[in-house]
């Protein structure tokens, strides 16, 4: 799965502030990423990263083609 800075996504364990919901700041070997409920941020490994990964709940491409822009 190709993942974009900006994408919503959505984790399969919550956070210890309750939150699900995470915004990636950073793609590569490394993810960085932002708990969109406490603003922490994490820096997790590439496989690390999709295997924690549920869903993707916004994507950069998805928002851009509903705009119409590109």
């Amino acid at each position: 799965m190709k993942f974009n800075i900006g994408d919503i996504v959505r984790m399969r364990k919550v956070h210890p502030c309750g939150g699900t919901d995470w915004e990636i700041m950073r793609v590569g070997v490394d993810f960085r990423i932002k708990c969109l409920s406490c603003g922490r941020v994490v820096m997790l490994p590439r496989t690390k990263f999709e295997k924690a990964v549920k869903s993707v709940v916004k994507s950069l491409e998805t928002r851009f083609e509903a705009d119409g822009s590109k």
